[in-house]
């Protein structure tokens, strides 16, 4: 179907033009504020809420020590770190920071990011280019997406965790490329399942490729020491980069490759979004140092977020044709298919102090739309209670 433009060209004309087409399609979206954080619970426009929609898998983004933490950085010091690292933005605290994550995950190196988003957009341009090809999972994060298509290599998408797919785009096409490069997320962040990273580090060997894992949703939670989902399949460190943020279980902000000391010295030098970005506040950098600590400290975190999670399907046991995802994730998507029911549901449990993410295209296919049930380890019974019973009401299970 043809647009049908004003005849006005301004900036601002064609941006109405195309917010119009926007709305009519259902995926207008506008911000909501929270503050007052603690635990699960927050402050909105309307009054207290339980939060089921943020990502602080273990309920620390509150958690006194973080705050404590960065007074103390900021004690005689100044906020911004003022410049790139290169230039002259690098602070002891990045340093430790990265000496910490590389102990946390037992690896060689860490470089970290501002975020998970420019960590992905960054780093993957820098190892692959146009002579080089890319296997990606359908189902990956938007930040690993735009980062295969800036690297300028050849994209190839296989099914959503089908590896017998990906084999067969190996088999086809590996013999015309420089370099390949397998990229998935680990953690499926909308679906909640987990991407099968032992076979594909098998594939990935087989076929003389190199290895990709954004585990942000599951680095701090998943496995027996949080060490995301190559710990938890038996294959901790033989992924080639794995890129994790500090922003979900971690409670902070900012992101971190890791791997060997050559893949930190080639990213410190080539990826873009680090060399030409000021560099993450120092006093953030000292926050995120203490929750690994507290992570590495205190894994019965991950035991209470897991019980929540069990909890909480068990709670939902109506709806369970309904439910995505890993028996055990902390992600729980439930399907409501039509974008605007998915919305009117998500509204309905605003108004009832529930914040829970309504997730609904581009994000996710047409005829997809799910509330995405985010489970933290400071969620109490009452809180699973209260979703349980509001979900029943607004939105009875078929």
């Amino acid at each position: 179907m043809s647009r049908t433009h004003t005849t006005d060209l301004s900036l601002d004309a064609t941006l109405d033009d195309e917010w119009r087409r926007w709305v009519e399609r259902g995926r207008d979206r506008s911000l909501r504020a929270a503050w007052a954080r603690s635990g699960a619970e927050v402050m909105t426009e309307t009054g207290p809420a339980i939060d089921f929609s943020s990502n602080d898998y273990l309920g620390l983004a509150s958690d006194e020590r973080l705050v404590r933490a960065v007074e103390s950085a900021l004690d005689g010091d100044a906020v911004g770190a003022a410049a790139s690292r290169l230039i002259a933005g690098n602070h002891p605290a990045h340093e430790r920071l990265e000496t910490d994550i590389a102990g946390f995950f037992g690896a060689p190196a860490a470089l970290a990011f501002n975020t998970g988003f420019t960590a992905n957009v960054g780093a993957i341009p820098a190892l692959v280019g146009p002579r080089d090809a890319i296997f990606a999972d359908a189902l990956n994060h938007a930040s690993l997406i735009d980062g295969c298509r800036l690297s300028g290599a050849t994209v190839h998408t296989y099914s959503h965790g089908d590896t017998g797919a990906l084999r067969a785009l190996l088999e086809g096409q590996r013999d015309a490329a420089r370099y390949a490069l397998i990229v998935t997320d680990g953690l499926f962040s909308m679906d909640g399942d987990v991407a099968p990273v032992a076979q594909l580090l098998a594939l990935a060997e087989e076929f003389r490729a190199w290895t990709y894992v954004d585990d942000a949703h599951a680095v701090g939670v998943i496995g027996p020491g949080g060490r995301g989902t190559a710990e938890a399949a038996g294959v901790h460190g033989r992924v080639d980069v794995t890129v994790g943020t500090l922003g979900k279980a971690f409670g902070v902000a900012g992101a971190f490759a890791y791997g060997s000391a050559s893949l930190k010295r080639h990213l410190m030098n080539r990826a873009r979004s680090f060399v030409f970005s000021t560099a993450m506040l120092p006093a953030q950098a000292a926050a995120a140092c203490e929750a690994l600590r507290i992570v590495a400290a205190e894994p019965e975190r991950r035991a209470w977020l897991f019980d929540n999670a069990r909890q909480l399907r068990e709670a939902l046991a109506p709806y369970r044709d309904a439910l995505l995802g890993h028996a055990g994730s902390h992600v729980i998507p439930l399907l409501t298919g039509a974008s605007d029911r998915t919305v009117e549901v998500g509204a309905a449990l605003r108004k009832r102090g529930l914040l829970v993410g309504a997730v609904r295209p581009p994000t996710v296919a047409e005829g997809r739309a799910r509330l995405r049930i985010s489970v933290s380890a400071a969620h109490t019974a009452a809180h699973i209670d209260a979703l349980a019973a509001a979900l029943r009401d607004v939105h009875p299970a078929r």
